[in-house]
């Protein structure tokens, strides 16, 4: 992980942008004032990027950080491509946690989530980001938050704590010379290359929002004339089968986006769920990043972005994610974790989907757009769920990308 001063990225890192004080959140063009600067560090949490910061560096007033966060992302961008940010004009790039000293005696760090719009202002603390979740324990280690093993090398298990909905995940890496060993022959779909493996034990992540996992205490609600599963597992969700929104389930994000009316039919059923699964008080108030919305579909052999192709005998089921109003290019991991519970809901609209003999007998193999994923739920003795991810055959599953100091 290269390490430089965050002054010194001037043009190319947000961290130092105009827009990034608490006390100037917008400037007129004409003003001229020197830059701010704050520590940060920039990781990739599986599928997905983030700048971290610390957070003992940000304000005391919660109420200050949404215009630093715009600032460092670079939004709002009409333009949608967040030049003026660390942004990467998608939903998976546009991305802030904060880190600090945990607050809960079950973990050893607090995590707090939060997903910025690209075209608006928006600054959403609603839900957790799975893939990010991958990156936090090798922060913590990195950043001197948590101390790394007696020695420096060894394996360690990071308990944290995220704040967004107060449920805790276990992060267990390899540790190397005193920091999160960061190469490593471990890959997952969706990313070029290997880096270190990372574990992601979600505890009981059942009722993240809702305290419940089936929020409308139905398996099958009924939206717009269309079947849906609504669950909350990790991030609440709406699951609806692709055939009844009249698509191939195997449409690729590109064609999503193209397509002349499925986006405002997806949008309009998931802020209908939003209401009945009592996450807002009606459609217009609906979270961005919540309920997360999918399309599922029986396994089929077709090609992926990569330009491979999956056989359908790989994968026990096809899904096409969105996240934030965008088709996700691979599947958010609070999603996957939510599929695979619904998956076991007799009668839900995975459940129709899915195969009953199972690719891989330690969980559910989802096909998404760039390869597939394995997720494992299993229940301990007081009927308490826990979710268990393993990721497929490219890309590691985290890499620190720079650490910036004031």
């Amino acid at each position: 992980m290269s390490r430089a001063p965050i002054n010194a990225l001037r043009s190319a890192a947000a961290l130092s942008s105009r827009n990034i004080s608490p006390f100037h959140p917008t400037r007129r063009a004409s003003t001229l004032t020197k830059q701010n600067k704050l520590p940060a560090s920039y990781y990739r949490g599986g599928t997905s990027r983030a700048i971290i910061f610390k957070q003992q560096d940000l304000p005391p007033d919660r109420t200050t950080w949404s215009p630093i966060f715009r600032g460092a992302i670079g939004s709002p961008d009409p333009n949608g491509r967040q030049l003026d940010g660390l942004g990467g004009g998608l939903s998976s790039l546009s991305k802030v946690c904060v880190v600090g000293p945990s607050s809960h005696a079950g973990a050893d760090v607090d995590y707090t989530f939060a997903a910025l719009g690209i075209k608006d202002d928006d600054v959403d603390f609603s839900s957790n980001c799975g893939n990010m979740t991958s990156a936090i324990g090798p922060f913590a280690i990195d950043s001197g938050l948590v101390q790394p093993p007696l020695g420096g090398a060894g394996e360690v298990t990071i308990r944290i704590h995220n704040t967004n909905t107060g449920k805790i995940i276990h992060s267990t890496f390899p540790v190397t010379e005193g920091e999160a060993a960061a190469y490593g022959d471990f890959a997952i779909d969706g990313v070029s290359g290997t880096a270190a493996k990372i574990e992601l034990a979600f505890i009981n992540p059942a009722g993240s929002k809702t305290g419940k996992l089936l929020p409308t205490g139905n398996v099958v609600d009924n939206f717009d004339g269309v079947d849906a599963t609504c669950i909350d597992a990790g991030n609440p969700c709406v699951f609806i089968q692709a055939k009844d929104m009249g698509v191939d389930g195997t449409i690729l994000p590109d064609d999503i986006d193209a397509h002349p009316t499925l986006l405002k039919r997806l949008d309009s059923i998931r802020r209908q769920a939003s209401v009945a699964m009592e996450l807002s008080k009606d459609p217009a108030s609906t979270p961005g990043s919540i309920p997360k919305i999918a399309m599922v579909s029986p396994p089929t052999s077709h090609t992926l972005l990569s330009g491979e192709t999956i056989q359908d005998g790989e994968v026990d089921l096809v899904i096409r994610a969105l996240s934030v109003g965008q088709p996700h290019r691979a599947v958010p991991i609070t999603v996957a974790m939510a599929t695979a519970a619904a998956a076991n809901l007799e009668g839900s609209t995975v459940w129709r989907n899915v195969e009953r003999e199972r690719v891989d007998a330690d969980g559910i193999t989802l096909g998404h757009s760039s390869g597939k994923i394995l997720v494992g739920a299993t229940f301990d003795e007081e009927g308490g769920l826990r979710m268990l991810l393993s990721l497929g055959r490219r890309g590691g599953l985290w890499r620190g990308l720079f650490t910036g100091n004031e």
